[in-house]
């Protein structure tokens, strides 16, 4: 990514432990963020709407879950719904897809990621979080090879150090950061729209 980038989407990967890291990064994000947040979460399959609801609370954005075909719009946080593969349109419209798991998971986050670095490249920016397999690291080299940027969350701070280890060993990262830190850099980016 190329400095002076204007942020469209901030995506975000996370799988074991992530409630617990969502929990303390999406409080941070103001209310004028001038960004679309993604969100994909490994959930199972039988899992309720609900986990929008908790992390509407604290949040100051909309949260919910997304629907098929759903507009995507800044300054929203929009969930991976459970058992649903999530992709970003060329039109910037969600799309929710049945097929067969990726990397043992429905949602899985490189199917995500590797859509939405063909629509929003280098205004798009990708956070993997911490988690237990390697889901993830294809879609942010995916993300990285079309200019977008990669922050990783410091596998030192994760709960499970495996996701964020295996995205740097794949795609690297721009940035390397704890979760408070991360927080402290979206709250940048929110003030100045670029990166």
């Amino acid at each position: 990514m190329t400095e002076g980038n204007r942020v469209e989407a901030v995506l975000i990967g996370t799988s074991a432990g992530g409630t617990e890291a969502l929990r303390l990064l999406l409080p941070g994000l103001p209310k004028n963020f001038p960004a679309a947040v993604i969100v994909v979460q490994h959930l199972h399959a039988g899992q309720d709407g609900s986990l929008a609801q908790h992390y509407a609370r604290g949040c100051a954005l909309p949260v919910h879950e997304v629907l098929d075909k759903e507009p995507i719009w800044p300054g929203r946080v929009y969930l991976a719904p459970a058992n649903y593969h999530l992709l970003v349109e060329p039109d910037k419209t969600f799309s929710l897809s049945s097929d067969e798991k990726v990397n043992h998971s429905r949602p899985c986050i490189d199917v995500t990621l590797e859509s939405a670095s063909e629509v929003y490249g280098p205004r798009a920016v990708g956070l993997i979080l911490t988690g237990a397999n390697s889901d993830g690291a294809l879609g942010l080299a995916a993300l990285r090879a079309e200019g977008g940027l990669a922050v990783v969350q410091d596998p030192a701070t994760a709960m499970y150090p495996a996701m964020p280890e295996a995205a740097l060993r794949r795609a690297g990262a721009d940035l390397v950061l704890s979760l408070e830190d991360m927080a402290a850099w979206l709250g940048k980016l929110a003030l100045e729209g670029t990166v």
